[in-house]
Formats: C-alpha cells, sequence, structure tokens
C-alpha cells in the first residue's frame, strides 16, 4: 500500500492539485487475519466473506461513494463525486484544511473534513490499487457515549448545524448543497 499511495502521489501530481486520494476501506469481523498481498487475493477475501465493505452493516453511507463495484475491476485511478455523510480516508497535501476541532470523540469528524475539501473544489480520486482493512476492537469510550447518552447526541447535532452555517457563510451559495444533502439524510 505505502509504495502504491507514494507513486500515486507522484503520478496524480498530489503536491501541486487538489486532489484527496481516496484509500478504499474495508473490514473483517475476525480478530486474527492474514493480511491480503494483492488486490487479488482481498477481492478472493471478499467474495468469500472474510472481509467487508467498510461498515456495510452499520453505515453504508460513510463509504458508498468510492463506488465498490467500480473498484474491483479499475486499473486506473478514477474520480467520485461528494455526497452527505462521506466520510473515506483519504491522502492530501499537508496544506488542506485540517479537521474541524469542534469534532472530538466520535462524530463528523471524517464528514466534515471530506465536505470542507469538497467546498475547496478538491478532486476525490479512488485508488485502483490501495486498500486498507479495519480490524475488529472493543468500542471507544466516545462510541459509548454517542450511543448510550442523549445529551451527546443532541451537542453533535447542534455542532453539525453550527458547522454548516458556517460553511454556508464562508462559501455562499457553492456551500447550499450540503445544507439541503443534510436535510434529504
Amino acid at each position: 500500500l505505502f509504495l502504491f499511495a507514494r507513486k500515486s502521489v507522484i503520478q496524480l501530481d498530489l503536491a501541486n492539485t487538489k486532489k484527496a486520494l481516496i484509500v478504499p476501506a474495508f473490514e473483517t469481523l475476525r480478530y486474527r487475519l492474514s493480511f491480503p498481498k494483492s488486490k487479488a487475493e482481498l477481492l478472493s477475501m471478499l467474495d468469500m466473506g472474510t472481509l467487508f465493505t467498510f461498515r456495510y452493516h452499520v453505515w453504508t453511507k460513510g463509504h458508498a461513494p468510492t463506488n465498490f463495484a467500480k473498484w474491483r475491476t479499475a486499473t486506473t485511478p478514477y474520480r467520485v463525486e461528494w455526497e452527505a455523510d462521506f466520510e473515506p480516508y483519504v491522502v492530501v497535501r499537508k496544506d488542506c484544511p485540517e479537521y474541524d476541532r469542534r469534532f472530538v470523540g466520535f462524530g463528523w469528524n471524517k464528514v466534515a473534513h471530506i465536505m470542507e475539501l469538497d467546498a475547496q473544489e478538491y478532486e476525490f480520486t479512488v485508488l485502483p490499487n490501495a486498500y486498507m482493512i479495519h480490524m475488529p476492537h472493543a468500542p471507544s469510550f466516545d462510541i459509548t457515549k454517542f450511543r448510550s447518552n442523549k445529551q451527546y447526541r443532541i451537542c453533535l447535532k447542534t455542532l453539525k448545524e453550527e458547522f454548516q452555517q458556517d460553511m454556508s457563510r464562508h462559501y455562499g451559495f457553492a456551500a447550499l448543497k450540503y445544507l439541503t444533502a443534510e436535510n434529504n439524510s
């Protein structure tokens, strides 16, 4: 992965362009896994049910725009468009926008970051031969709080609304799609 990502950074001129290179994410429910050494091996594991697309069972919206069906056969990088709740893992330039500091703990940190990249007209490009695998682990303190504490969820909703208003003020008309998407999701 590292060598392919490094090669892609150079080939896609990441240093001089506004690109966010998406590393498709997968997961396993097994605590022990022999990491696939190639895309072909990963696809085989996916077909056998050893791996799954990331969060397919709880939050498909977060990675759906990656277009895993297209990724299966892709041999060259391809562009995807921003959609509501998109939160891929990306490789970006050092001078890209930072994560919004309002979103600490669980919830909306990657979504807000990707939204900001989109507002700044970053191009989302999926890497066809890169991938990452999320391994199972105990729930974090913050996700447990999110799931069990209504006040936590209310605070997060307030922060999301505040963030979207800030986006509208900063990016104007171009940011309206974020408000519309939120209302439709």
